[in-house]
């Protein structure tokens, strides 16, 4: 029995209670964390606790149509919005300058969300073929020089029934731009934008038709 009473020292360490071994183990281990947090001069890593930096949102694919469609729209609505603040002071009808102030609200966010589409997709703002005359090439729908001088010197109901002419036109051709857009278009939010012109311009087509009629 005395041959059992000690064990030898080299066995000590191998004997010793599980939790103690657990102890020591989660003490290494912590140490090595701290250590890894640490720079060579001692200081915490910021680095290593921080997030990482959230990616720019990605820029939907687009193609030429998609382009063309941004491109010929911001000056067409420019020409919308030039046409409504010449409402302010010249209509008599009351329904003519609530439909010109409805377009402004419209159609200016829409310039500032087809100009950042541009810029996001690395192109220019114009493509140089916007203008031309009424009824002609270039934007349809637009209007030329001579319309917008026109508008300007009207006023009273003389004023309402051109403007409403006018924009019928204009607001055909930016439905049919529009139309060309969801045929060939491939962004999603531009194609979005152009089932949105066509929902609103349409309706107000019917609306200035409607004001015709009456006046």
């Amino acid at each position: 029995m005395t041959a059992f009473k000690h064990a030898p020292l080299s066995c000590r360490a191998h004997l010793r209670p599980p939790h103690r071994r657990m102890v020591v183990t989660a003490a290494v281990a912590a140490g090595a964390l701290l250590l890894a947090g640490c720079g060579g001069d001692g200081t915490t890593d910021s680095r290593a606790a921080a997030p990482k930096a959230t990616a720019p949102t990605a820029v939907g694919a687009f193609n030429d149509a998609d382009v063309a469609f941004a491109q010929g729209m911001i000056p067409h609505h420019q020409q919308a919005l030039e046409m409504a603040e010449l409402a302010a002071g010249r209509a008599s009808d009351q329904e003519i300058r609530t439909l010109a102030r409805a377009v402004e609200k419209a159609q200016d966010p829409e310039i500032r969300t087809m100009r950042s589409w541009l810029g996001a997709w690395g192109e220019p703002e114009s493509s140089g073929t916007e203008h031309g005359d009424h009824g002609g090439g270039g934007t349809a729908g637009m209007m030329s020089e001579q319309d917008m001088t026109d508008l300007t010197a009207a006023k009273g109901t003389d004023f309402d029934r051109t403007f409403a002419r006018m924009m019928i036109d204009h607001h055909n051709g930016a439905t049919e731009m529009a139309r060309t857009e969801q045929a060939d278009g491939r962004n999603a939010d531009a194609r979005e934008l152009a089932g949105a012109v066509v929902k609103a311009q349409s309706a107000e087509v019917e609306q200035l038709r409607s004001i015709l009629d009456r006046l």
